[in-house]
């Protein structure tokens, strides 16, 4: 059973699961692994009154040259609890939906030098759909572990039809279930708090060699596409500020 995307999201934790991702981002600006990232899943929280769905139209900031797109899954917790053990964490997913975590480089990797993490480089929009997807629907891709459930599910980007990135979800080093489990401790989830995955590796323009693919413009057409949880359209176009 399918739902669509709701209006409105209660908050949103964007995770950093992938270690591919991590390490060719890091690669990119002259910086080593940093061995904590093995000890624990990390988020961030982002902007709820920026995301919006499959089809609409994204606002490219007019201060960024270095518009980016990130191919990630998202959970929606269905029920409230707090402290979740790992073991029960799957059964707080309600749907699972593909989201791309739009990314003005060039501004995230200035603010980013202060240590206090994204801001404005990411806040300006967050898209997901193009439905949620029920749990039950993609149990024949799952495989369980005592770590929770691991989804082989083929994942593929592309703009203007060109294919950027294509990868796995099976690859998270963290699952779904450990990002439950660590954003509920010592706090309360409730339903419909949205949790993102991270950037699966190559899943965005910043992970490759300069010049390899050009940044975001306006009229580009991203697609994300998530085996069994469909594709994801949006369209770049010029930013129209709030006066």
């Amino acid at each position: 059973m399918s739902f669509p995307i709701p209006d409105r999201f209660n908050s949103f934790r964007d995770f950093y699961a992938f270690e591919a991702h991590v390490k060719n981002a890091r690669k990119k600006r002259g910086l080593e692994m940093v061995p904590e990232w093995y000890d624990a899943p990390v988020f961030y929280f982002s902007n709820t009154a920026g995301i919006v769905g499959h089809g609409v139209d994204i606002p490219k900031p007019p201060d960024t040259n270095e518009l980016d797109f990130e191919l990630e899954v998202a959970v929606l917790i269905g029920k409230e609890g707090g402290n979740i053990p790992v073991d029960e964490a799957d059964s707080y997913i309600s749907g699972f939906t593909i989201l791309n975590d739009w990314s003005a480089r060039d501004i995230q990797r200035h603010e980013m030098k202060v240590g206090l993490g994204p801001a404005k480089g990411k806040d300006f929009a967050t898209s997901v759909g193009p439905q949620f997807v029920s749990p039950s629907e993609l149990m024949e891709k799952a495989v369980r572990t005592d770590r929770g459930n691991v989804y082989d599910l083929d994942m593929v980007a592309r703009v203007n039809g060109l294919e950027y990135s294509r990868g796995n979800l099976s690859t998270m080093n963290w699952t779904f279930a450990e990002l439950i489990s660590q954003a509920s401790k010592n706090t309360v989830l409730k339903p419909g708090d949205l949790i993102g995955s991270g950037t699966v590796g190559t899943g965005c323009i910043t992970e490759f060699p300069d010049g390899v693919f050009p940044w975001l413009q306006v009229g580009d057409v991203v697609e994300l596409e998530v085996e069994l949880l469909g594709i994801l359209h949006n369209r770049i176009v010029a930013s129209v500020l709030y006066k």
